[in-house]
């Protein structure tokens, strides 16, 4: 059953697709000059999805959040004028400084969660953006969780693991970025998908074992991305 903390990054994509849906709809049919007003006010998006980022994830992983609404507020301001015109001569500058925070931010929140290679946790919660993210998940007792990648990749290896009572579920959304999963032969692997201009591909083959079959639910959303699920070698 997907918590209310993973769900709320897909309701909040999802009520963003559905308004500007209805807005681009109402100006098609000569209601609204949606185009006009998306064309200037589209960093509020941005920022939203930064503030959206640092609220599901209680502000611990700070990094993806605040270089999402710093992005969004210069756009929104260089696009009311506040600004002025001579904003875009110092836009390197600022994506080099931006970059730099990304570097100290993420590398402070590794240093505040560091594990080894294999993952020994019993819930997950991966994201990256800008970047990849390698995951070796080895708990035997794995509850849950969610992945999320936005302009990133990630990769997560669940042949080592284990299912809580036999089952679990994850969370999957890829915004115009990747995820891979592996799972191994075993698993049952049921997936409720949602591609919006990307792709979502189960190629993983279940096999019966020696032991009860374990079932990994997957929610998978890919946002111009793709998602990818395989099974083990």
């Amino acid at each position: 059953m997907t918590t209310p903390r993973n769900a709320f990054g897909r309701i909040f994509w999802g009520l963003v697709l559905i308004v500007v849906g209805v807005l681009f709809l109402l100006d098609r049919m000569g209601r609204l000059d949606f185009g006009t007003v998306f064309s200037k006010y589209w960093p509020l998006i941005l920022i939203l999805a930064g503030i959206v980022h640092l609220v599901a994830n209680n502000f611990r992983n700070v990094a993806g959040g605040i270089v999402l609404i710093v992005i969004g507020g210069f756009f929104m301001l260089t696009k009311l004028d506040v600004l002025g015109k001579s904003a875009w001569h110092y836009v390197w500058p600022i994506l080099i400084i931006i970059l730099g925070l990304w570097i100290l931010l993420g590398l402070s929140a590794r240093r505040s969660r560091e594990a080894p290679p294999g993952v020994k946790e019993n819930d997950l919660d991966a994201f990256a953006m800008f970047s990849g993210l390698e995951r070796c998940i080895e708990s035997q007792n794995f509850r849950g969780g969610k992945a999320t990648a936005i302009m990133g990749a990630i990769d997560l290896d669940f042949t080592q693991a284990r299912l809580a009572e036999g089952k679990a579920n994850i969370e999957l959304t890829a915004i115009l970025g990747g995820i891979e999963i592996k799972v191994p032969r075993s698993w049952r692997v049921e997936v409720d998908g949602h591609p919006i201009l990307g792709g979502i591909e189960q190629k993983h083959t279940f096999t019966p074992g020696t032991e009860a079959a374990q079932t990994l639910y997957v929610r998978a959303t890919a946002i111009l991305g793709g998602i990818d699920i395989k099974g083990a070698a």
